[in-house]
Parts: C-alpha cells; sequence; structure tokens
C-alpha cells in the first residue's frame, strides 16, 4: 500500500472542558529558557511527567509567547495514562476535527464511556470549543478502515499508537482519519506544536450524555 499525504482541514476544531484553563505559562513567557525558569518558580518541575514530556520536546518545537500557546502545550504534555488513538502515554498530541459536529461526536463518545464506568446514569460537562490551522503535509488514512482494520479497531489503540508514534518520530505532521463517531467525520492528530496556528476561542457549550441512550445534548452557553 502507497502512503498517501495531505493537507488538513481548514479549519479545524477542538473541544476542551472548561475546567482547564485557558491562559497559562506559555502565553507569557518570550522564550525556551524563560519558560524553564517560569516553570521551576511556579512549581511545575514538581510534576515528573510533565518535565519529562517537555524534556522529549525538541526546543525549537515549544510554542510560547502567543495566544493560546498553554492550550496548544497542554495537548503534549497532559496525556491520558494509556495514551490515545495515535499517542502513547509518553507525549500527547493535538486532536481536532473538521467540524464542530464531529468534535462533539468525539467528545461525548469518551464522556459517555466514562459515565458507563462511573455507574452514572448520565453527565453533563462544560467544554470551550478551539478554532485552528494545522499546517504540514498528513498521513492521510480516509477510506481505510479495510485495509487498516488494526488501526481503525474501536477497542485498542495498540497498532494505531505505533503507527501515531512512528510517524512522529519519522518527522511527520500527523495523520488525517476518518472519525469512527461521526459518520463522514474527519479528524487529525498532529504531533507538531509549531504546526497549530491562529487557535482562537470560539462557543461554550454543555454536553450531555445518557449511559444507556446514543443521544446528545448540546446547549450553547454565554461566553
Amino acid at each position: 500500500m502507497t502512503d498517501r499525504h495531505a493537507a488538513a482541514p481548514a479549519p479545524c476544531h477542538r473541544l476542551i472542558p472548561s475546567q482547564f484553563p485557558p491562559i497559562g505559562l506559555f502565553d507569557t513567557v518570550a522564550t525556551p529558557a524563560d519558560l524553564v525558569a517560569v516553570m521551576e518558580l511556579a512549581g511545575w518541575t514538581n510534576d515528573r511527567l510533565v518535565a519529562e514530556r517537555l524534556a522529549r520536546l525538541p526546543e525549537h518545537e515549544w510554542v510560547h509567547d502567543r495566544p493560546n500557546s498553554s492550550v496548544i502545550m497542554a495537548s503534549f504534555l497532559h496525556v491520558a495514562p494509556g495514551g490515545m488513538r495515535f499517542n502513547g502515554p509518553e507525549l500527547g498530541a493535538w486532536y481536532a476535527a473538521a467540524s464542530l459536529t464531529t468534535a462533539v461526536a468525539e467528545v461525548a463518545h469518551h464522556l459517555r464511556r466514562e459515565t458507563v464506568a462511573r455507574g452514572l446514569d448520565g453527565t453533563s460537562r462544560h467544554y470551550r470549543a478551539y478554532s485552528c490551522r494545522l499546517a504540514g503535509s498528513y498521513l492521510d488514512l480516509r477510506g481505510e478502515q479495510a485495509a487498516r482494520p488494526e488501526v481503525y479497531a474501536s477497542a485498542s489503540y495498540g497498532a494505531s499508537q505505533v503507527l501515531g508514534e512512528a510517524v512522529r518520530a519519522a518527522g511527520g505532521a500527523g495523520i488525517i482519519y476518518d472519525s469512527l463517531r461521526h459518520v463522514g467525520g474527519t479528524n487529525v492528530a498532529a504531533h507538531r506544536p509549531r504546526n497549530i496556528t491562529e487557535v482562537m476561542q470560539a462557543g461554550h457549550y454543555e454536553i450531555t450524555v445518557m449511559a444507556g441512550a446514543r443521544r446528545i445534548e448540546v446547549t450553547t452557553l454565554a461566553p
């Protein structure tokens, strides 16, 4: 199979729980050296995992001194214990969707899984939406669910994480792939912080899911 590459859809959309602050250390420092010093003062380096993940990113890939830098960097430094579809637990990635509808479906899927795991009937959570543009050329896996079933497996990230980390190690920008949660939807996993540009906060939403139903309720909140 010959690998295809393509530009990411523009713009892309990402939802982040509102409990996480939109502004942080990376927005306010001018150089990597300043960032390290400020992180030490703020106690970030007491979090061994965050410090180790930052060390895995070459300094020229750090994003700082521009709006929403901390939002970008948090996606690489704060990682789910088992990783995500195209990244392991050692370093995160920026996941976004070609449409807000797809982004909502992706978030709702994971929120429903959490609801079931906690034994709840339903869960509501507030999210901030961000739009962005993703520079670079991405490995394009759209339309390859039959050809790469292990990468698209819904119950296991084993093969997809191996592929994603291989793309990162080779210097690739990331991966474009079909959404498994929204038919016809497109997602992007971006592995290079510097390729994530024009990040702007958009709407604010409450998403509600029920453990025993597929319905997703979305309420637009006041800014």
